[in-house]
């Protein structure tokens, strides 16, 4: 597979096809949490109504002068792990820092989408997980968007059935669930199992462990009806699970220097960035704000977050998994760039993907200047920066 390309949608083998349409079957019938789709390398969703974008709609403008740009469009997921869009829009930090530049937004559930929305110029900022972003930079030639933030980090569990995994040593013979062919935790899990010595064909999932390709949504029930033995899945997927009776056998933070990983970043499409530099930085302003929030007023944040998802996907999330699965995150504007290299590795070891290049993926300028004005360090590219 070349570098530039998505990687190819596989047939799964009997068993994985098997669970998804006995899953499938019967989710129209849950009132579930609204769990959504992780970010994949090129990766489309399953699901052709989430895998687009929905306009979440427009905040008023806000007093002071407009910047070089009458709107900035801004795309996100109704997702715990972008909490700090969640946040921010909710508490009107973003149009704070604004003015009367209006901000338009619109939500995702699928990275491919958001990149697709980025290059059309339907979004002009968007968060969206490390698969995607390195997607989207490769197959572009580093033409097409920069990381210009970090946003969170940490929020991924191995859960599984207790009473067939009691132990790490327990997977051989199992069957593990991740969101998406390729993406951001089917990588981990893939890279996490080469580790141990287990063999297994990334494109079917087959080998000592069987890995098996599982929409968000679907994956409760499959485990309810013992279909997966257990999940490598992010929140609140994995707080979700533990309240169906699974266990947390494995925090991904664990396996991670210093108990941090990239989940989230922020990325811009260079055309606007080269043409609105002022209305990138009152954005990334009314991120490092609205972090600075979550962490000095975290239930309020947490309420804020939840009220979001309510309002985008119709449920909120009840306590039983609100709770931990906001407790494992971790908002902070360090994009932690050396564990984005670490994520490409791990595909690349997988299979996955060919050796990319991600020189010049990151611009961190003005965040280190939103940074510095708050008497705040600068955060490093990795050596992936703009020269």
């Amino acid at each position: 597979m070349a570098p530039n390309q998505a990687l190819p949608h596989t047939p799964t083998r009997p068993d994985a096809g098997r669970i998804r349409r006995s899953a499938a079957a019967v989710v129209a019938g849950l009132t579930a949490v609204a769990l959504l789709s992780a970010c994949g390398y090129g990766s489309k969703s399953e699901d052709k109504k989430t895998g687009s974008a929905a306009p979440a709609g427009d905040s008023a403008s806000g007093s002071g002068a407009k910047l070089s740009a009458d709107t900035v469009k801004i795309g996100y997921f109704a997702n715990l792990t972008h909490g700090t869009p969640l946040v921010g829009l909710q508490e009107g930090l973003f149009q704070k820092e604004l003015g009367a530049t209006q901000v338009k937004t619109q939500v995702f559930n699928a990275g491919p989408a958001e990149i697709e929305a980025l290059n059309a110029g339907s979004i002009d900022i968007g968060w969206i997980g490390p698969s995607p972003a390195i997607n989207g930079f490769t197959k572009s030639e580093g033409k097409s968007l920069k990381i210009i933030s970090g946003s969170a980090s940490g929020g991924v569990k191995l859960v599984v059935n207790p009473d067939k995994i009691t132990s790490l040593d327990d997977l051989k013979g199992k069957k593990i669930a991740t969101p998406q062919l390729g993406n951001t935790q089917d990588v981990a899990l893939l890279n996490y199992l080469a580790g141990k010595g287990y063999k297994v064909d990334a494109q079917s999932g087959a080998g000592d462990v069987s890995v098996i390709r599982s929409d968000n949504k679907v994956t409760p029930d499959a485990y309810k009806q013992g279909s997966i033995d257990g999940a490598w899945v992010p929140e609140p997927t994995a707080s979700k699970l533990v309240t169906l009776g699974a266990k947390v056998l494995l925090n991904e933070k664990d396996v991670w220097p210093d108990k941090k990983f990239v989940i989230t970043n922020i990325i811009v499409s260079q055309k606007f960035l080269a043409e609105h530099p002022d209305v990138v930085e009152a954005v990334l302003r009314g991120s490092v704000n609205t972090n600075a929030f979550i962490k000095a007023n975290p239930d309020k944040a947490k309420a804020d977050a939840n009220e979001a998802i309510k309002k985008e996907a119709g449920n909120a999330l009840e306590p039983a998994v609100l709770d931990p699965a906001w407790q494992d995150i971790d908002f902070l504007d360090d994009p932690l760039a050396s564990t984005l290299q670490a994520e490409a590795d791990h595909a690349v070891t997988a299979g996955l993907l060919k050796k990319p290049s991600l020189n010049g993926i990151y611009d961190l300028t003005l965040l280190n200047k939103v940074l510095a004005a708050k008497g705040q360090s600068p955060v490093a590219d990795a050596g992936l920066g703009t020269k």
